[in-house]
């Protein structure tokens, strides 16, 4: 199993690329991951839902927010990963622009 040392951005990517080795899922394209990633928002939409006491399916599993917010946060990595973007580095640069608009 890999570590996860320090938390920065970097290492998580780096860590996905290995739990992805290590889990046999390095494979899967961009088409695989995104849809794995539309399903995980779905889980989250349905354990805020959960969370704020909106009625769902009584038969439906629990889902934690946390949890499904962590499932997102890897399948974003290792899309970046997969495109060889540096996420931290996207942000800052994504952040500069967004600084400069005009939000209303």
């Amino acid at each position: 199993m890999p570590e996860l040392s320090t938390a920065t951005l970097a290492n998580i990517q780096l860590y996905v690329t290995e739990l992805e080795n290590e889990r046999g899922f390095i494979d899967q394209t961009v088409l695989q991951k995104c849809l794995l990633l539309g399903e995980e928002v779905g889980e989250l939409f349905k354990a805020i839902r959960k969370t704020e006491k909106i009625s769902t399916d009584k038969n439906s599993q629990s889902f934690n927010v946390g949890e499904e917010l962590a499932d997102i946060l890897i399948y974003v990595c290792a899309i970046a990963n997969r495109y060889d973007i540096d996420l931290e580095n996207a942000f800052r640069m994504k952040e500069e622009i967004n600084k400069k608009r005009v939000w209303e």
